[in-house]
């Protein structure tokens, strides 16, 4: 429960950042933040392919 309250506040102090930035940052930051995620994905995938196979 406490992850949760604290995960919540994190969440809408970015938010409220969000809010007052520039759209132009925001979006430069969204994309990588995506790209990052998406990287992580992928090396997760690959590493699971390869760990289930040995």
């Amino acid at each position: 429960m406490l992850f949760l309250v604290a995960a919540l506040l994190l969440f809408g102090a970015v938010l409220g950042t969000v809010a007052h930035a520039p759209l132009t940052f925001t979006a430069v930051a969204a994309a990588v933040i995506a790209g990052w995620l998406g990287i992580f994905a992928l090396r997760e995938r690959h590493a699971r392919r390869h760990s289930s196979t040995h």
